[in-house]
């Protein structure tokens, strides 16, 4: 570990502080299930059933797709990652080297408030789980006078859900790394069970419907090559979230190429088996039920078998859970405590984010979804797209792979990532100018039928205009 000497309480505390070597105990495994968590929520179920149905694209097309969305996303989180593990630092913190000490805080919170919004979605996606495993246990119904859109039922399972959130956090990061490392084997078993249920039920007519599915119908308005890039640009998209902040978790990795492996195991491997489970379920309810089904408890309900429910459940909970910390609850706890280190650490800034996230979940369905506030939330992550951009080519081609990590905690005027008063000038007004065009995507008709590989042009356009205006060219 690298002695922080002459810190700043304004930058530093021993949650920021570069990870000690007894404290790297992450291998290739550890990666894998951070992937394999991110892969298996419901809505991660939701969007690889609808790709094989969506873009009418040939099976094996849909996965050559898949499999090159893994690679890149690979070759994206192995760039932002390596950082961190050189320096044993987080994200907020490398993003100092490129916006400045203070001006870190502007990247790091906007990534933070994007966490949290989620974190209450997905705690509240996770409780309908818990209830659905109380109503099948216990035989309870799901009516019942409701407050804020929930009855009983839903209130209990949204307290059990943020309190063992909570016990998760507030033991630490080894206690997160155990749960992601159960959570990851144990929904692909699960996942493996509910398939072949499903095939038991649909007999012989599973692998004909699977034939029907893969075969595609080629009606896709753009044709079969703009259906290909669209489903590559969805999967970026999909893991964009985690992609900037990966330095999170690779600060705990051992060396490089275990983080190397885990990437790779973890991106393609998980990708293609979730998509296969997925696409074979999928053709399963259409044997069963006359229609396609991707929604899982839509699923679940319709089969009516309470062993099957019991398992379907258990997957749903742990799976979004497992999500739920690897996307939503690491980011915002390290963002908070690198806006204010002297007064909030990693545990306080996870209290911070269980108290809001709660807060949005139990408005989820009595205000959050009459009113969509999914624009605002994805100008947002918009933003992060050129931050990305600016500081891989700020590290990589701008400081050739070298930090002062002194430096990094410290508010000197000579500093060297002092810049203006803290604040990266240049790096801002690339930031700005490029998130015009991010934010387009979101909001302007023009842009719209960009979709997800509005995230890549966001993060190279930051990065073009980074690199030049930084006189590196």
């Amino acid at each position: 570990m690298t002695e922080i000497t002459n810190k700043d309480p304004a930058l530093y505390n021993s949650d920021l502080a570069p990870t000690s070597p007894d404290k790297k105990n992450w291998g290739w495994f550890e990666i894998f299930n951070v992937w394999a968590n991110d892969v298996q929520s419901l809505f991660g179920y939701t969007l690889a059933a609808s790709l094989f149905l969506t873009y009418g694209l040939n099976g094996w097309a849909v996965f050559a797709a898949l499999i090159l969305a893994g690679f890149f996303v690979m070759w994206l989180v192995n760039l932002s990652g390596s950082p961190s593990v050189k320096y044993g630092i987080p994200y907020p913190v490398f993003a100092r080297a490129s916006m400045g000490v203070i001006g870190a805080n502007f990247p790091a919170m906007v990534r933070g408030i994007v966490a949290i919004f989620w974190y209450g979605a997905q705690t509240y996606f996770a409780s309908t789980a818990v209830a659905l495993l109380l109503n099948s246990i216990f035989g309870l119904s799901g009516g019942g006078a409701s407050l804020f859109g929930m009855n009983f039922i839903g209130w209990i399972s949204l307290i059990l859900v943020a309190g063992f959130q909570i016990y998760l956090f507030w033991n630490g990061i080894d206690l997160i790394r155990k749960f992601l490392n159960f959570a990851g084997p144990a929904v692909y078993v699960v996942m493996l069970v509910l398939m072949l249920v499903i095939w038991i039920k649909a007999g012989g007519g599973l692998l004909s419907e699977v034939g029907n599915i893969f075969s595609g119908t080629g009606n896709y308005s753009g044709g079969a090559f703009s259906a290909f890039v669209a489903i590559f640009g969805t999967m970026v998209a999909y893991f964009a979230a985690v992609v900037i902040n990966f330095g999170d978790f690779s600060r705990f990795v051992s060396d490089e190429s275990e983080m190397r492996k885990g990437n790779l195991w973890g991106l393609v491997g998980n990708i293609v088996v979730f998509s296969f489970i997925a696409l074979m379920v999928t053709a399963g309810t259409v044997v069963l039920f006359g229609e396609t089904v991707t929604n899982p408890t839509e699923m679940v309900a319709k089969v009516d078998n309470l062993f099957l429910t019991l398992v379907a459940a258990f997957a749903f909970f742990t799976a979004t859970v497992g999500i739920n910390m690897v996307a939503n609850f690491v980011p915002p706890a390290y963002d908070l405590a690198n806006l204010m280190p002297s007064k909030i650490d990693f545990r306080q800034g996870g209290l911070i984010t269980a108290i809001a996230g709660f807060v949005l979940a139990v408005l989820w369905v009595s205000v959050i979804e009459q009113i969509g506030i999914f624009p605002f939330v994805n100008t947002l992550g918009a933003i992060l797209a050129p931050v990305y951009g600016i500081m891989i080519v700020d590290y990589y081609m701008i400081k050739k792979q070298e930090l002062d990590i002194q430096q990094l905690f410290s508010t000197d005027p000579g500093g060297k990532y002092y810049y203006d008063g803290g604040w990266n000038r240049k790096a801002l007004i690339a930031l700005a100018i490029a998130a015009v065009f991010a934010i387009g995507t979101v909001w302007h008709p023009a842009l719209s039928n960009l979709g997800g590989y509005g995230w890549i042009i966001g993060a190279v356009l930051g990065a073009i205009l980074h690199y030049i205006m930084s006189n590196k060219s």
